[in-house]
C-alpha cells in the first residue's frame, strides 16, 4: 500500500465518495447496529483509523464516547470537520498517529486496511496493537475473499481476506479475536468484520 498514491486517489474522488457513502444513513443497520454494540465495552479513548468522512466518528462521539478520527486524505478531514464540529479529526496514518502507546480503549478500523497488501498488513495490525492498552479493542471490517487477492476497487487497489486469514494476522500481532461475522449481499462484495482484544505488547 503505497500511502501517497491511496491518498491521491482518494483525494481526487473524495467529494463523489462523500456523496455516496458519506452518511451514516447511508449505512447498513447491521454495521451500525455492530458497531454500537462494540463500543459499548470500551473503557478509554476510542480512534477511528481511517475515519474517511467521519460519519463512524460522529456515530460513535454522539453515543457519549471520547472519540477521533484520522485519516490520510485531507478533503476527508476537511469535510468531517465542517459538518461534525463537536469531534475532533485530523490528517494523520494509522502508523503514525502521534498517540502514546497503550492509551488506547478501542480502534475502529473499518475497511480502512483494505488496502494494505499482505506484506504490510502485519506491521499495521501490530501497529494497532501496540496504540490499545491490555484489554484494548479493535474492530476490523474488510472484503471477505481468498487471502490477499487484489482487486479493482472502485477507487484504488484493495486487497480481499478470509476470516480465518485474517484471524491468524491478528493473533500473530497479539490480539485474541473475540467474534466474526460475514455475509453477501446482491450487488455487493462479500463483507467481513473481526472483533478483537490486545492481549499482548511484546
Amino acid at each position: 500500500m503505497n500511502g501517497r498514491h491511496v491518498r491521491e486517489d482518494y483525494s481526487a474522488r473524495a467529494a463523489e465518495y462523500v456523496e455516496f457513502l458519506g452518511d451514516i444513513e447511508q449505512m447498513d443497520e447491521i454495521d451500525r447496529e455492530r458497531i454500537g454494540i462494540w463500543a459499548e465495552g470500551i473503557d478509554g479513548r476510542v480512534l477511528d483509523a481511517g475515519c474517511g468522512p467521519g460519519h463512524w466518528t460522529a456515530f460513535l462521539a454522539d453515543r457519549g464516547h471520547d472519540v477521533e478520527g484520522i485519516d490520510l486524505v485531507p478533503e476527508f478531514i476537511a469535510h468531517a470537520s465542517t459538518r461534525y464540529p463537536h469531534v475532533p479529526y485530523r490528517v494523520a496514518a494509522l502508523e503514525r498517529t502521534g498517540i502514546e502507546g497503550g492509551s488506547l480503549g478501542g480502534i475502529l478500523a473499518w475497511y480502512s486496511l483494505i488496502h494494505a497488501d499482505a506484506e504490510e498488513l502485519p506491521a499495521l495490525l501490530a501497529g494497532a496493537r501496540l496504540l490499545l492498552r491490555p484489554g484494548g479493542r479493535l474492530l476490523l471490517g474488510f472484503f471477505d475473499g481468498v487471502d490477499g487477492e487484489p482487486f479493482a476497487h472502485a477507487v484504488t487497489t484493495a486487497h480481499y481476506w478470509s476470516i480465518e486469514g485474517m484471524t491468524a494476522l491478528l493473533e500473530g500481532a497479539g490480539f485474541s479475536v473475540v467474534d466474526s461475522e460475514a455475509r453477501v449481499q446482491d450487488g455487493r462484495r462479500p463483507h467481513a468484520s473481526i472483533s478483537a482484544i490486545a492481549v499482548r505488547s511484546d
